[in-house]
């Protein structure tokens, strides 16, 4: 598990905000769910939090330390697009990640690095119902298979941290279904820190002990690019039930504001 800390981060691009005023503390093991408007800055929130894209300013730091300065294997991702390699089999793209992490230059474990790497790997696949297609190649697995492929091979370096780019959205409702058990059980199991991207209100409210809203809270007319978002919403879901009656009110009456990212939570729950 592993504690987020973020103080004053914001990001531009050239004369664009995108983020602003970022400040938020996250405890070890939390479940972070991320909405917002399109265009708000939700992806590239997790970007840097991947050290994808370095902020302009502000800092990140990860159990008390300034975060890696490029992606590294305490921070594992899973985006909506598959991240799989076709030309290798469920398995060899699993133990990949480790081979090379223990051998950077020929890419290969062998002897008991090997057995071990191969058993973690199956104990994942079993975890995410894969045993049976570890020989198999991702082109004959369907696209919940492959984003169960996906999520194992982020885990299997013991990340501290998982982040999620709506990893379901393309997802059939009854895989995306299977896909939120299989989640919540690997994150029990790996008591690791997540963060997770989702445009589905309900998806949020359902999978996070915490719910983050982004949205704009400046706006300029005349100049629309000026002012980023930043975290609106900050909610503990303590039971994962139902949202706070409060939310589902102003979920049912969006804000009357005519611009592109700060067009309320019913927006995000379409």
């Amino acid at each position: 598990m592993s504690r987020i800390s973020i103080r004053k981060l914001e990001q531009d691009y050239g004369a664009v905000r995108v983020l602003e005023r970022i400040n938020l503390e996250v405890a070890s093991g939390e479940f972070c769910t991320i909405v917002g408007a399109s265009g708000c800055g939700k992806s590239t929130f997790l970007r840097l939090l991947l050290s994808e894209e370095r902020p302009t300013r502000g800092e990140i730091h990860l159990d008390g330390a300034p975060i890696a300065e490029e992606p590294c294997a305490d921070r594992g991702v899973v985006f909506q697009r598959y991240s799989v390699f076709p030309h290798l089999t469920v398995m060899e793209n699993l133990i990949l990640p480790l081979e090379l992490k223990a051998a950077p230059f020929l890419g290969r474990l062998y002897g008991r690095p090997r057995r071990e790497a191969r058993e973690r790997a199956g104990h994942l696949l079993s975890r995410v119902g894969l045993d049976h297609a570890r020989d198999a190649y991702p082109k004959t697995l369907s696209g919940g298979m492959q984003q169960r492929l996906a999520i194992a091979q982020a885990l299997i370096p013991k990340p501290k941290v998982l982040l999620l780019d709506e990893p379901f959205g393309a997802l059939d409702p009854g895989t995306r279904l299977r896909m939120h058990e299989i989640l919540l059980g690997l994150w029990a199991e790996e008591k690791m820190t997540v963060f997770m991207v989702t445009h589905d209100l309900k998806e949020g409210f359902k999978l996070g002990t915490r719910l983050l809203v982004f949205d704009k809270l400046r706006w300029d007319p005349d100049a629309p690019q000026a002012y980023g978002a930043t975290i609106t919403y900050d909610l503990p879901l303590k039971d994962h039930r139902k949202p706070p009656p409060a939310l589902v009110a102003e979920a049912a009456a969006p804000r009357q504001v005519s611009r592109p990212c700060n067009q309320g939570l019913a927006d995000v729950a379409r």
